[in-house]
């Protein structure tokens, strides 16, 4: 049994189905595509396992491992190959999940600490995205809401006639731009009035604290303020409190890693799909949402993760939490099934943990 307490999920065939011969050559079948994306076949098989079997027997077992759903043969080759559900049975199973060296605890608290309380939010969290990405050979990729990012500062600056940028500064240094459009005719002096009156209240507030007061003090001014003001106040507090999907942030880190080591143009074919799935970044979103739910780490192999389904890659993600102890957004990676889980899973969870730690500093 795999020794481990981390919550993976569940799958549809019992260890009981399987006799000890039975769990080897699957394993097996398994280590082998996990360290050479290639099926594997009886003969080679019968070399290396820890007991006295021949060839035939292997196709035995094979074929009864095929008929339970764990395995199956490529058209192109007498080899097996893990189905989902085979993966999906030997990470809840079968794998043992290993403890991470002092090597990588030391390289992802380093990289945590170089942070620090020094940077934003956003570059530590993007940094440690790139450090998964680097020990796991994967894209890595973080969910972090900006809500609570505190403000300092807003400002518009034209670009053209009907055109302006909007520049709003938080208290840890993000910066964030938003390009506005401006009502016919409307002076500079009305972008200076609007940015005037958004800095007198927006400080050291939340952009939801803000958007409260601000929607509360414009309708106590309006009569001091000119309808252009208003208008540009109003557009601007839009552009950058956003809705539900906009008070998230996505980072995505290491998309060349999931080009390595391809086999076939099929491969070509599943990281191009992959590809274009990552940017549709609402859609991860809403998956990555799913992990904020749950303690521990989540795993989605192929089709059991809907959005990656056609490019059948895996995701590992973990939830962080802030000061407080509330689950702030999730981090993980993405990449091929064939990904190397006993290694990830503990990287991924050690990870979250590292910087659900920095956030209560």
């Amino acid at each position: 049994m795999a020794s481990h307490d981390i919550p993976i999920g569940t799958s549809q065939v019992s260890l009981a189905q399987l006799n000890e011969r039975s769990r080897e050559i699957f394993r097996q079948i398994v280590e082998s595509y996990l360290a050479t994306g290639e099926p594997v076949g009886s003969r080679n098989i019968s070399r290396i396992i820890p007991m006295t079997l021949s060839p035939a027997s292997v196709r035995n077992v094979m074929s009864d491992l095929e008929h339970l759903g764990l395995v199956y043969a490529p058209h192109t080759s007498a080899g097996r190959l893990p189905t989902e559900l085979g993966l999906r049975f030997f990470v809840d199973a079968l794998m043992e999940i290993g403890n991470l060296s002092e090597d990588d605890r030391r390289s992802i608290e380093a990289q945590a600490a170089a942070g620090g309380q020094a940077k934003p939010l956003d570059a530590v969290l993007s940094e440690a995205s790139a450090l998964l990405s680097g020990l796991t050979r994967s894209a890595g990729i973080v969910l972090t809401h900006k809500s609570e990012t505190r403000l300092k500062h807003i400002e518009f600056v034209r670009l053209e006639p009907e055109r302006a940028l909007v520049v709003l500064v938080a208290e840890d240094g993000q910066v964030e731009n938003r390009v506005l459009d401006l009502p016919v005719g409307l002076p500079t002096s009305a972008l200076t009035e609007a940015a005037n009156f958004l800095n007198a209240r927006i400080r050291g507030r939340t952009l939801a604290e803000a958007k409260a007061e601000l929607e509360r003090a414009l309708a106590a001014a309006q009569a001091e303020l000119d309808q252009l003001t208003q208008k540009i106040i109003a557009a601007g507090l839009a552009s950058w409190s956003g809705g539900e999907s906009e008070e998230r942030r996505l980072i995505v880190r290491g998309h060349a890693n999931l080009l390595d080591d391809l086999h076939a143009l099929d491969d070509l074919e599943r990281v191009r799909l992959l590809f274009d799935d990552l940017e549709t970044k609402r859609a991860i979103v809403d998956l990555l949402g799913l992990a904020e739910r749950a303690e521990g780490v989540r795993i989605f192999i192929g089709s059991e993760n809907k959005l990656f389904s056609l490019s059948g890659s895996s995701t590992i993600i973990a939830p962080y939490r802030d000061g407080s102890g509330s689950i702030v957004g999730v981090i993980g990676v993405i990449g091929p099934t064939r990904l190397n889980y006993a290694r990830v899973i503990p990287m991924v969870d050690y990870t979250a943990k590292v910087v659900s730690q920095m956030l209560r500093r």
